[in-house]
């Protein structure tokens, strides 16, 4: 396979930066003399204790406690134990800066800019942390954000981390149902929520839905509002009062209560193929170490970089993002479309506030190419050192776009993980090139390898990703799994020991990564990854509909969602029936729920014992051989689906 190298690293970005820092640090502490990646990367994942109790130590986290062994086992998955005695808090690390320097910068569509100073977002968090304390909030209490990606959201987790509560979040454009699913299993008893947010330059009211969801969510002893679209209406919402009721001035210092390495910190949700999102928990002292590894070495994050990540609450890349403060960065903050007033929105931000790295989506990158959008004339982006892009593998079309339209001296780090790792398996590196279509490394102390069929290491084709070590950010457990049945079915029920992930990838001679999508019947449009069963407790509940399935097709770089429904005698699927499809799915789920095409069948496959089989439909669909025929009760109908294949509308 011939490799196009797009851009390598000059010999002071490589010199000076974290990763270079980091290594200069091996070569003394352990009498090593790397001087390329790829040993470093190999000595990462052959001495598991050494690297991550060397990084503990070079990262400069905060702790009261230090640990007495960095790992009991890191063949042991799940349920390895890491930095057993260590002491720390999550929110303390954030907050270890304290002066007038710009934490956040918060636009949004309506124009306004805020800013605030790490003293400030101190001061705030040290109020609401005492207000959520009178309140009742205490260690393992669930709290919970229905609220857009604003300061606000960013202090609420901060104050409820310094407690030892647990914090989880939704996206406000998500529907009743949606956060429904989701809440209701964790049962928070406080909720942060906007009166609304913009999008499209228009006002959505989410105080109306809020009230549906609290009229089905009896755990919510109260409700703190937050006015942002001046709506504010607390004889609305039951329980509820105002932010600034909330956050009264305070006297002393915080308290950070210092607690294990795998205390819980945030409750991410993530969708098999069946029943309500699985609801993951990861751990403090996990999450901390994982971030601060790849901003500080793979993305080259320094305190003097002001980071943009084009995120919502929902999406596990906002947890990622908010890490950067632990380094002492300035977050950009944006709430809205990326597209309003015009595509070239957030290119003009990143321009007026002098952006050095700038994350978003491979489907955003796509679509500034579709619009016909040349960054180049808006600015040469002096100062602008990497592009991050996730969510989706990014196409070549895209990284020549970036390269030609862009900016030439810039590194694209394409990088991957998941929701379920709440980080990245493969991800950038400030030393080495850039090459069409690949990831450019694994991440220092991830055993992430490529299996083929039958579970041997293989390279320059594709295979299933798998990691065959522990790492520090893996789940710490599923909400509501006490015996770990749903933690072991979703990654080691095909390698018993070995985290499969559900992805194909190809590694290179060289090290670099290609993703190619799902390997199992999880939708992931946008990056969002998305349950079938969500969109199936919707669809058929419909007097119209008897069945469907539903499947994931990659098209322009992105995923998009086909569904396939069996109606009930004496219905038609027209115009009329799949627009009302459409707009149920989307109030009753979220936007990104909603198929991209809708087509009637005749038969959906079912194995004996009276499961779906969506991957024997994506199989017939994309023309690839079906290898479990006679497990299906009714095989025949996968001619249609082999029949439509590709699906090119």
């Amino acid at each position: 396979m011939e490799y196009k190298k797009l851009w390598t690293p000059s010999p002071d970005c490589s010199e000076h930066s974290g990763m270079k820092d980091y290594m200069d640090h091996v070569n003394e502490k352990y009498g090593k003399s790397f001087t390329a990646y790829d040993e470093l990367f190999r000595w990462s994942v052959n001495n598991i204790a050494d690297f991550w109790g060397s990084f503990w130590h070079f990262s400069g986290m905060k702790y009261s406690k230090d640990f007495n062994t960095v790992v009991d086992d890191p063949k042991k998955m799940p349920g390895a134990k890491w930095f057993e005695g260590a002491r720390l808090n999550f929110a303390e690390n954030l907050l270890s800066r304290r002066d007038e320097k710009t934490a956040i910068i918060f636009r949004g569509e309506s124009e306004v800019e805020r800013r605030i100073s790490y003293a400030e977002l101190y001061d705030q968090t040290h109020r609401v942390a005492e207000g959520l304390r009178k309140l009742g909030v205490r260690k393992g209490d669930c709290v919970a954000g229905f609220i857009p990606n604003m300061p606000e959201a960013i202090i609420a987790m901060l104050a409820a981390s310094s407690i030892g509560a647990i914090w989880s979040s939704s996206s406000p454009d998500f529907g009743i149902k949606g956060v429904l699913d989701r809440f209701s299993q964790i049962e928070p008893k406080v909720v942060f929520a906007a009166d609304g947010y913009y999008y499209k330059g228009k006002i959505f009211d989410s105080q109306e839905k809020l009230k549906g969801i609290l009229d089905q969510l009896p755990s919510v002893e109260n409700v703190v509002l937050i006015n942002y679209t001046a709506t504010t209406n607390t004889a609305l919402v039951p329980n509820s009062m105002t932010w600034e009721e909330l956050a009264r001035p305070v006297e002393g210092e915080m308290t950070f209560e210092q607690l294990p390495f795998d205390h819980p910190l945030y409750i991410m949700y993530s969708s098999g193929t069946t029943g309500l999102p699985k609801s993951i928990v990861h751990s403090a002292g996990g999450t901390l170490i994982q971030h601060l590894k790849e901003l500080m070495l793979h993305s080259n994050l320094q305190e003097d970089d002001m980071i943009f990540y084009f995120t919502t609450c929902g999406w596990m890349m906002w947890n990622w993002f908010i890490s950067s403060l632990a380094v002492g960065a300035t977050i950009v903050c944006f709430d809205g479309n990326p597209f309003h007033p015009g595509p070239d929105a957030l290119l003009h931000m990143a321009k007026e506030l002098d952006v050095t790295i700038f994350g978003t989506s491979a489907k955003y990158i796509a679509s500034l190419e579709n619009a016909g959008v040349d960054p180049k004339n808006i600015c040469a982006f002096p100062s602008l050192k990497a592009i991050l892009s996730t969510g989706s593998p990014l196409t070549d079309e895209s990284f020549e776009y970036v390269y030609k339209k862009w900016k030439e001296d810039v590194q694209l780090s394409s990088i991957a993980g998941g929701t379920d790792i709440i980080s990245c398996f493969m991800l950038g590196n400030p030393m080495i090139p850039v090459y069409m279509g690949e990831i450019q490394c694994r991440g220092l102390g991830m055993d992430v390898d490529s299996f083929d069929d039958f579970g041997k290491s293989i390279t320059g084709k594709q295979g299933e990703l798998v990691c065959k070590s522990a790492f520090p950010s893996m789940p710490i457990y599923f909400w509501n799994d006490p015996e770990g049945k749903k933690y072991h079915d979703a990654y080691f029920d095909v390698y018993d020991g070995i985290w499969r992930h559900g992805d194909y990838i190809l590694l290179s001679e060289h090290g670099g990564v290609t993703m190619y999508g799902r390997s199992d019947a999880t939708l992931n449009p946008g990056g969002v990854r998305i349950g079938t069963a969500e969109i199936y407790n919707v669809v058929e509940n419909m007097e119209e509909i008897e069945d469907s399935v539903v499947i994931g097709q990659t098209k322009k770089g992105d995923e998009r969602i086909l569904l396939f429904v069996k109606l009930n005698k004496g219905y038609t699927l027209d115009d009329e029936l799949k627009i009302k499809i459409s707009k149920l799915i989307r109030s009753s789920c979220s936007p990104r729920h909603v198929p991209a095409i809708i087509m009637e069948t005749h038969g959906i496959p079912y194995t004996l014992n009276g499961k779906k089989v969506e991957i024997a439909v994506k199989k017939a669909f994309m023309g690839e051989e079906i290898k479990n025929k006679d497990a299906l009760a009714n095989p025949e109908v996968l001619d249609f689906y082999g029949e439509i294949r590709g699906l090119d509308t």
